[in-house]
């Protein structure tokens, strides 16, 4: 089968925007430096797969983040596909100067959901996060950008343990209130169950500018985002191939797989505007730049299969 099923569910919404992360979120933890060439056929082949928003990189400081260093050469040269958002990834009013500079129109932040990966990840306190946020959000409201918010560790925390939910929250709705357009809620290191996606969301007043980020660590990915889009949520985060993690913290694996969550989606009849096959096409040719097999159930099924030595008698 190169396509599921399709059996339309009720209680789900007609259609999913799919917030592709890999440039970005996917290639940052990866130990191959990918060369800015084969970024933007990575992202030209995106757009040409039917996504509409594409995180392109980081202004992250390089030392921090070497593997997208290149990401003044890569904004500098990429295509752009008219219809097509490439937000990038800001953590302070510097990132947001190069921003600008490169005529971005819409930046991502990043927040702490708790106080260790606030100090460890921002080098903030859970409180003087917002310091940090408040000018850039500010200031790319004044230049007319789009600011979208990401939370890490709103379901748990490997130092601190289960993120209490009314801490989520506080955190979520002081960036709403800064002028965030979007709050993507991150499971970092993929410890949430469906019950908990559906109770942080329902204690956040319901889906209204939220979205979902998932990690797969204990196989929970798909589960959770049935459970958010049941709770309304229409925006999901999703990396091509299933690749990335954080690389300020070990116990975070890979991203949700685009192609799986794809597969998921369009067999309970939920449009996404996607070509799976392009999908599997693009990871696969991603996965021989990367010089490793794609993590995605979905490649796996419908990629190539592996060579096999044809010399090897049984």
């Amino acid at each position: 089968m190169r396509e599921p099923y399709r059996v339309v569910a009720a209680g789900l919404p007609e259609r999913v925007t799919v917030y592709e992360v890999g440039p970005r979120d996917g290639l940052q933890n990866e130990s191959v430096v990918v060369p800015v060439e084969v970024k933007a056929e990575f992202i030209a082949r995106l757009a040409a797969a039917g996504h509409r928003v594409i995180e392109a990189t980081s202004f992250v400081h390089p030392k921090w983040v070497p593997q997208l260093a290149d990401a003044s050469e890569l904004l500098a040269g990429m295509e752009r596909v008219p219809g097509v958002r490439y937000p990038v990834l800001v953590p302070n009013e510097r990132g947001l100067d190069r921003a600008l500079e490169h005529g971005v129109q819409e930046i991502a932040i990043f927040a702490s959901a708790t106080e260790t990966f606030a100090g460890k990840n921002l080098n903030r306190t859970l409180e003087s996060q917002f310091e940090m946020f408040e000018p850039v959000v500010a200031r790319a409201l004044d230049h007319g950008l789009r600011v979208r918010a990401y939370v890490s560790m709103c379901f748990g925390d490997p130092w601190e343990g289960p993120t209490p939910v009314e801490q989520v929250v506080a955190v979520g709705r002081r960036l709403l209130d800064l002028g965030c357009y979007e709050l993507s809620l991150g499971d970092t290191i993929g410890v949430g169950t469906p019950g908990h996606v559906a109770a942080l969301i329902g204690a956040f007043g319901g889906p209204e500018q939220l979205a979902v980020h998932f990690h797969d660590t204990y196989g929970q990915a798909l589960a959770n985002t049935l459970a958010a889009l049941r709770e309304g949520v229409t925006v999901v985060d999703a990396s091509t191939g299933g690749i990335g993690g954080c690389p300020y913290a070990e116990s975070a694996t890979g991203n949700l797989a685009t192609e799986d969550l794809v597969w998921m989606l369009h067999g309970l009849g939920v449009e996404t505007g996607l070509d799976l096959p392009s999908l599997v096409e693009t990871s696969t040719w991603l996965a021989g730049e990367l010089g490793r097999p794609s993590p995605s159930r979905v490649v796996q099924a419908l990629g190539p299969a592996p060579a096999t030595d044809t010399n090897v008698k049984e």
